[in-house]
């Protein structure tokens, strides 16, 4: 174990706190006194220990960077607590200083990129990581050791302390993603920011951004414009499309980088593609182009798979994302590809890989290219549940025995459009009722036989909009399911309880509230009155 540096506050080195349940607090030796218990933290951390000596914030707080590494989280934060306390919270590049509230990333941790070290004393905050990305995660922990008015947009009085506290975390799993539908309704990119901070705020660091289906495409690309004059212009119920430009997708590209996500966007093939087949004729086998499509079916639509045309399309479409996305996934969706052969789509797959790797990029797309045998450096997402007699799981099986990495979004725990119970009023069922209980109770190294930690990337919970018209909707579906896939991702499996999580959720209700969140009340939590 490598100890923290004490550097210049007053307070003692964070340890790593073995063998206890996530969340769970060491009691400590205070003259027979009873120790403060651990603050209610989601994810839960590797270790958290209370100290009952909180700091707190007053107008001569400074907020401390002892390197650049440290600007974004600083700056960060400093705006999210401005706007509730009122306060100034300068924020002062010094590597000496003390006190206040210090973001260091100049000591080894030996937590990795997103690990961190967070130590709050009557003295100060010092939170240390090994990169800017690590303070980052810290702050969204320090976020919850704050009162829930310090989530409030508008200015609240104090006092403002935060609970005394040593916590050491790293992330379990390198990618815990959140993916949104724009496809089936089209959402704003003001829209698309608050759904991604709302998720980092629970140390989500994949956004997976859905831009294409047969009831519309998102995204202009220059030189195939009918995309979005014809395809853009649809959703699911004849409501209203949209689509974003080049500008609006790097707006989200940023926003979502200055918050440590990394966006990747889906353009689904060669199915679930009928928005492109009515924008363009050639596209389609028989040389007609297809009506629009507003309604919620699934598996009709094909690309014309045997067609040049298809794949000088593909190479344009990839590569204009690839020029605007700094990440390194491409996803090509490939599921529900009822209406293509199946020698047909493996041959699809296998040259649309060649297209993203020319452009740079890794291929990622749900578990059925795992059919097409991808190459060890693609993504698959492995989504089909067990129904009845129907086993969904062999995809995911073949896709680890081929060594690629698999993301973890099982539709029957995961996708957040599943309906709460029968009777909430959004969402479908098709996969299953999928309560807040449910959507936390399982674990992606022990769902499917045959696929290990060892073959898993991370967890992802997909959002799909079939039911969803604006952001109020979105955040009823996802709260409060999304924080608990999120935990399952970061936090150790070793420990993990129902009756645990389900107090530190309910912790979370009044910070959603001070946001202004439209979260599920579900009755399963026990909600603060």
């Amino acid at each position: 174990m490598r100890p923290s540096r004490r550097l210049g506050l007053p307070i003692a080195a964070a340890v790593v706190i073995a063998g206890l349940a996530p969340g769970q607090a060491r009691a400590a030796d205070h003259g027979g006194a009873a120790h403060p218990a651990a603050p209610r933290l989601v994810p839960a951390p590797v270790s958290v220990e209370a100290t009952g000596d909180p700091f707190t914030l007053t107008s001569a707080t400074r907020v401390v960077v002892r390197s650049g590494a440290g600007a974004r989280a600083a700056s960060y934060l400093a705006r999210l607590l401005r706007r509730s306390t009122g306060y100034a919270l300068p924020i002062v590049q010094d590597a000496g200083a003390g006190g206040g509230i210090v973001l260091d990333a100049t000591a080894p941790q030996g937590l990795g990129p997103e690990g961190y070290r967070l130590e709050v004393s009557g003295k100060g905050v010092l939170l240390a990581a090994d990169t800017g990305e690590g303070l980052f995660r810290g702050v969204q922990t320090l976020r919850q050791l704050l009162p829930a008015k310090a989530e409030s947009p508008s200015r609240r009085p104090g006092p403002w302390r935060i609970t005394g506290a040593r916590v050491t975390d790293r992330p379990r799993f390198a990618y815990r993603g959140a993916m949104l539908d724009v496809a089936r309704h089209f959402f704003t990119v003001k829209q698309v920011k608050r759904y991604i901070d709302l998720a980092a705020a629970y140390k989500v660091n994949m956004f997976h951004l859905h831009l294409s289906d047969d009831q519309g495409w998102r995204i202009a690309i220059g030189k195939w414009p009918r995309l979005t004059e014809v395809g853009g212009r649809t959703a699911v119920g004849g409501d209203r499309g949209g689509f974003y430009t080049r500008n609006d997708y790097r707006e989200i590209v940023k926003y979502a980088q200055d918050r440590y996500v990394t966006v990747i966007p889906e353009i689904d093939t060669p199915g679930h593609t009928n928005a492109a087949l009515a924008s363009y004729a050639r596209l389609n086998c028989d040389g007609r182009a297809r009506r629009p499509y507003t309604g919620t079916d699934v598996g009709f639509s094909s690309l014309c798979v045997g067609k040049d045309v298809t794949y000088r399309f593909l190479d344009d479409v990839i590569g204009e994302l690839a020029r605007l996305t700094p990440g390194p996934y491409i996803d090509i969706g490939g599921d529900e590809a009822k209406s293509t052969r199946r020698a047909g789509y493996r041959a699809f797959v296998a040259r649309v890989q060649k297209i993203v790797h020319r452009h740079g990029k890794r291929m990622m797309g749900w578990e059925e290219i795992a059919d097409a045998k991808p190459s060890p450096d693609s993504v698959a997402e492995h989504w089909n549940p067990v129904t009845g007699r129907q086993d969904g799981t062999e995809l995911a099986r073949s896709a680890a025995r081929r060594g690629v990495k698999l993301v973890m979004a099982p539709a029957d725990h995961a996708y957040l459009d599943m309906k709460y119970t029968a009777r909430t009023r959004l969402g479908t069922d098709w996969a299953g009722l999928v309560d807040v209980r449910r959507a936390y109770a399982w674990d992606p190294a022990r769902l499917v036989a045959g696929v290990g930690e060892d073959d898993v990337l991370g967890v992802e919970a997909p959002l799909w909009t079939e039911t969803a018209r604006t952001s109020r909707d979105l955040e009823y579906l996802a709260y409060p399911r999304l924080p608990g896939i999120a935990e399952i991702g970061w936090s150790p499996a070793r420990g993990r309880s129902w009756d645990d999580y389900r107090v530190r959720l309910a912790a979370q209700g009044p910070r959603w509230s001070a946001r202004s969140v439209n979260f599920y009340h579900s009755p399963q939590v026990p909600w603060p009155s």
